[in-house]
């Protein structure tokens, strides 16, 4: 069935109003859906049907859809366990979306598990699930990037074909240490403010850049963070040379077409621009379930019999779920010697210079690309940075509805009640992010030689697959989000292969080595209480009604009064 428009009577309405307040036309929406969907049931399929998602949200139905139902839904597509009955695998395709090396060894039975270049899993929350769906995960889950461009990575050597299970895009037999890059699996909590910031500090980006005329350089900054300077030549080419902190994709320029500036929040290595892109990734990699803005309408690439196996709505609904998840806060427990320690540890966190990277961004009320006159802190489907070319496209992009290409804003307000708590707030006209990023790429390694040092990867992603600059590895990170990640599995790094967050503190080099180095420098009860810090930097308990809890979940009153506080640990 060929997804529909939205209905007319909201068509035209600002979107703001469509989603403060009970939709008008919900027959556009079957009723049977409307109801078992509130209910959280779904509706009764064929006897002896083995599906998770019965019936799917049709394209236009978005908008006819009230905001709390349409974020549950997105939530029920999290955590579906996807069968065959409905699309799951793809017996001709990789993990790319490109075709199988080999056509003639489909990714059928026993190939159609790989848990290294997938599919392997049934579900998203199958990885995201620590502490609640959509969380991180533990090291079990870690993700192996990049091997999804094998077909069935088995690293038989008598397999002789490229990308099908042994061989490279180079000719070279892989091992498991250079085919692919092992990732922790983290969390989204929070990720639709994150999201938000991403957007302001691209448009501020690209303000600096078109003002800048020929024959002169600009610095770039916004939000306080430096990404270095950018050149416009006088013939009108462009010099990124000296630009810092954006991945390589943002960094592309042909003749006197200007680089993009997109800061991309997602993937660990800045890879990916919005959680619509990211989830289309995933879905198709981990899962085997291609999207129609993907793949195209009634398309069966992967040759399993099933076409448009995620409509655009479906997307649009698991991406609001994702950025509407509660922000992650803090626990500190009712004990005087914790409730101190945190006192003295964040202070020692600012003091040591740890805030500079792992920072505090504002939200503003005047920037919102994309919706104009609307607050940085209104959300809305699609971004309108998605990328419509290039490795991991399309993607549905802001515009007219013209599914699966393209369709109007749908918006939610990040700051609302109705939405899961708790919630971040709007002060003076500013929503400040505690997400402790400054959504820059940054090098900690000792040495920065993906050859040999163990915080750098051995393949870039953000380089084409197969090409020189690809296989020179990569040791620049985002700056890891510290709400919300000690109880999200328990690893960490971007490796997650470290079991505490001190192990994690003193990997830090490169760029982080005077902090490290001033950490080091901390008499051991400093040192201490700054791990207490960041242990209570947490996701909290569905529903808590406050940013910072106790032991209990409890609301707790934070910073302590002036008269309860502890001083220094020299007093």
């Amino acid at each position: 069935m060929r997804p529909r428009q939205a209905c007319a009577c909201e068509r035209n309405k600002p979107i703001t109003k469509i989603l403060s307040r009970p939709r008008r036309c919900l027959a556009a929406l079957s009723a049977t859906f409307v109801a078992l969907t509130a209910a959280g049931e779904s509706p009764s399929p064929q006897l002896g049907r083995e599906v998770a998602i019965p019936v799917h949200l049709q394209d236009g139905e978005e908008f006819t859809t009230p905001i709390e139902q349409l974020i549950r839904y997105g939530a029920r597509l999290f955590s579906a366990k996807f069968t065959v009955q409905e699309g799951a695998g793809r017996p001709q395709s990789k993990g790319t979306g490109a075709p199988i090396s080999d056509p003639s060894s489909p990714l059928v039975f026993p190939r159609n598990f790989d848990r290294l270049s997938s599919p392997d899993a049934n579900s998203c929350s199958g990885c995201h699930n620590a502490p609640v769906a959509g969380g991180g995960g533990d090291r079990v889950t870690e993700v192996f990037v990049l091997a999804q461009r094998f077909d069935h990575l088995s690293f038989d050597h008598s397999d002789t074909i490229t990308t099908r299970g042994a061989v490279d895009e180079s000719g070279k037999l892989v091992t498991l240490d250079n085919a692919t890059n092992d990732r922790k699996t983290i969390g989204m909590s929070g990720s639709g403010f994150v999201e938000m910031l991403a957007r302001q500090m691209t448009a501020d980006l690209r303000a600096e850049r078109d003002a800048t005329p020929p024959g002169n350089s600009c610095q770039l900054t916004s939000k306080g963070v430096s990404f270095g300077t950018l050149t416009h030549n006088a013939d009108g080419t462009w010099n990124t040379s000296q630009v810092q902190g954006l991945a390589a994709p943002s960094l592309l320029s042909n003749g006197t077409t200007p680089p993009s500036l997109i800061i991309r929040p997602l993937h660990q290595v800045g890879n990916v621009v919005s959680l619509r892109q990211f989830s289309n990734n995933a879905f198709n990699h981990h899962h085997g379930m291609q999207s129609e803005e993907r793949f195209g309408l009634n398309a069966d690439p992967d040759g399993d019999g099933f076409t448009n196996e995620l409509t655009v709505a479906d997307l649009t609904a698991v991406s609001l779920f994702q950025a509407t998840l509660a922000v992650p806060g803090r626990v500190i427990p009712n004990d005087p010697a914790v409730e101190r320690a945190n006192v003295l540890g964040e202070a020692a966190f600012n003091k040591i210079g740890c805030a500079t990277c792992h920072a505090t961004l504002p939200l503003t009320s005047d920037n919102n690309p994309g919706l104009p006159r609307q607050p940085g802190w209104i959300y809305f489907e699609p971004n309108p940075y998605n990328p419509a070319a290039g490795p991991n496209s399309p993607n549905l992009r802001l515009g007219p509805a013209n599914y699966p290409v393209s369709a109007p804003a749908l918006a939610v307000d990040l700051t609302s009640d109705v939405l899961p708590l708790p919630r971040l707030r709007v002060h003076h006209g500013l929503v400040l992010v505690p997400a402790y990023t400054d959504l820059k790429l940054h090098d900690i390694s000792a040495t920065s030689d993906p050859k040999t040092d163990p915080e750098c990867e051995r393949l870039d992603q953000n380089q084409p697959a197969g090409s020189t600059a690809f296989f020179e590895g990569n040791c620049r990170f985002i700056t890891r989000k510290l709400w919300g990640f000690y109880n999200q599995g328990g690893a960490f790094m971007h490796h997650g292969k470290f079991t505490t967050a001190r192990e994690a503190v003193e990997a830090h080099s490169g760029e982080a080595r005077s902090q490290r180095l001033a950490f080091d420098a901390l008499p051991m009860d400093l040192q201490n209480d700054l791990i207490e810090f960041l242990k209570s930097l947490q996701v909290l308990p569905p529903g808590s009604q406050s940013l910072v809890v106790d032991e209990h979940g409890k609301a707790k009153r934070w910073p302590p009064s002036a008269d309860s506080s502890a001083g220094d640990r020299n007093d």
